[in-house]
């Protein structure tokens, strides 16, 4: 069976080593195998790229803001040393790589020439020397400030650095296939996608917190006034984003069996409840542009909002709780039905005995079932509050009655998704035990168990103890000596080997017994009944073939 280890870092999408990086090595060697060298699990190649990515996406947020003179003017010297702070890691970096090349295969294959000349000519150090370049030679040339910020806007370049290898691995995993099948594998999760379809997610996601937070922002009439081309534009931008994302989407939908057919297909697959959310998030952009004129529909620009719920589609706490209310949909309409029940009984009696006393705010029973809620909710806002004897004595009655009726639904929502996790869980872990059953996980399997791990946020740790536990229970259950007798019972193959191998024992045990004494004992001292003792010496004839 392979090692726990290996089927590990095969799910992750790793190479396997089975050593870690060994002290001994040359210093050049043992520092590029910690930060530059990919597939060697637990160095920290992917934290490097990450930290230059986000530092990237910073620059950029700060070059942008840098063109707004309130903003800027007053914290020059914090851009200024945001720079210094981004050049030196850059320089770091550009200064790492050109020490380590020798290291690196793509450029010390090529004996005709120095890994250093070919790092150098290589189109990512050019990239990382464009982004730096510009802080130097402002130094020793005068340079233009909007030359220097469009110079320096050439860091967004190092961004290449991560894209370019995950397209060359979405180009060789998609060899051969239509170009609809190549947007599927970006836009659906497959086997196709690679690391380019994450980020591609990424990059939703990204622009969906954007939006979201652009809406929020402007809302602030001073920071509307300062942002307010800059909100138009990044809206605008989202929109045309998250319009092409539709539009594909539809596009190659039919790639999956449960959509194949062009029309029906497509129409089937807009009316999911993610296709939905993804049409509402760029509907209300569009009906303001083209309807202005003939209505004010300004207050559909809240509805923008509604782009929050398209991350629901990358995560798979959305779908785990659908499951949780479908499955506890009778005792939870049981629980509002009785909420409802006893909101309008309060209503009616808190109108019967507050009217009289204050007929301006308990003027009718609608308006008192607000009271009536906000009581059993144990809110209290105290904008309605009962001033009559009988109406504060079923005030008190009100909330220390809510108190437990509106926890009903709270608590049964926490139990049931606690329960549907554990579930999965299972699920996740007897999947793993058919999948071991040939002691070895392929690459399909493996893909899969990826998928429902991070389906069930299931971290590194955690899937490597779920396999662990499966493959002891499976050598557990291929070890049917460890099993109880009446386990064994219920499945005749298993009864039959395990037959095979007491006989096997037994037989191991008569050769290795002295048979004289053995039956002399057994016989003259009446240890063994006559019929047990037939039975032992038909095994000793036995050839010891026979139990093999």
């Amino acid at each position: 069976m392979e090692n726990s280890n290996k089927l590990r870092d095969k799910i992750h999408g790793r190479d396997y080593r089975a050593t870690d990086i060994s002290a001994t090595l040359p210093f050049r060697q043992w520092l590029y195998s910690w930060l530059f060298a990919p597939n060697i699990e637990g160095n920290y190649q992917k934290e490097v790229d990450n930290t230059i990515s986000a530092l990237i996406v910073m620059n950029l947020i700060a070059l942008l803001l840098e063109h707004i003179p309130k903003i800027h003017t007053p914290n020059q010297t914090l851009f200024h040393l945001f720079d210094i702070f981004s050049i030196v890691i850059f320089t770091l970096e550009y200064c790492l790589r050109l020490y380590l090349s020798p290291e690196d295969s793509e450029f010390s294959k090529n004996k005709t020439s120095s890994a250093y000349l070919n790092y150098v000519k290589s189109p990512f150090a050019l990239i990382d020397l464009f982004a730096i370049a510009p802080f130097y030679l402002q130094a020793f040339l005068a340079i233009d400030l909007r030359m220097l910020r469009f110079l320096r806007l050439l860091r967004i370049l190092k961004i290449f650095r991560i894209l370019v290898p995950a397209y060359q691995d979405f180009q060789r995993r998609n060899q051969g296939r239509t170009f609809r099948q190549k947007v599927y594998a970006l836009l659906f999760p497959s086997d196709f996608g690679g690391s380019l379809q994450g980020i591609f997610d990424m990059f939703i996601v990204i622009w969906v917190i954007l939006s979201v937070l652009c809406v929020i922002l402007e809302s602030v009439a001073q920071i509307h006034y300062l942002f307010n081309i800059q909100f138009i534009l990044i809206d605008a931008i989202a929109v045309s984003i998250f319009t092409v994302e539709y539009c594909l989407r539809l596009y190659c939908c039919v790639e999956h069996p449960d959509f194949c057919y062009s029309v029906t297909g497509r129409l089937k697959y807009a009316k999911r409840p993610s296709a939905i959310i993804d049409f509402l998030a760029i509907l209300p952009f569009f009906l303001e542009f083209f309807l202005h004129h003939l209505v004010d529909l300004r207050f559909l620009r809240v509805f923008r909002l509604i782009r929050l719920l398209k991350l629901s589609r990358y995560t798979g706490v959305t779908a785990t709780l659908n499951k949780v209310v479908l499955r506890e949909l009778p005792i939870l309409f049981t629980a509002v039905f009785i909420m409802m029940l006893l909101v309008i009984l309060a209503a009616s009696l808190g109108y019967l005995f507050e009217h009289d006393a204050q007929p301006d705010k308990f003027e009718n029973i609608p308006q008192a079932i607000y009271w009536a809620i906000i009581t059993l909710a144990s809110v209290g806002y105290g904008d309605i509050t009962p001033i009559t004897p009988m109406g504060r004595f079923m005030t008190i009655l009100l909330a220390m009655t809510g108190i437990g009726i509106f926890a009903i639904p709270a608590a049964l929502l926490s139990s049931a998704f606690t329960d549907q996790l554990r579930i999965d869980r299972e699920t996740l872990k007897n999947d793993l035990y058919a999948m071991l059953n040939d002691h070895e996980i392929n690459d399909d399997e493996a893909a899969f168990i990826s998928q429902e791990a991070k389906r069930l946020h299931l971290n590194e740790e955690e899937v490597q103890r779920l396999i662990e536990r499966a493959q002891k229970e499976q050598e557990l259950k291929e070890d049917v000596s460890k099993l109880p007798l009446h386990k064994i019972a219920q499945h005749p193959d298993t009864a039959i080997k395990h037959y095979r191998s007491l006989l096997a024992q037994l037989k191991m045990l008569s050769i290795l017994t002295d048979n004289a004494k053995f039956a002399d004992i057994a016989t003259h001292q009446e240890r063994l009944t006559k019929t047990d003792f037939a039975i032992w010496k038909k095994i000793h004839e036995l050839p010891f073939s026979a139990e093999k």
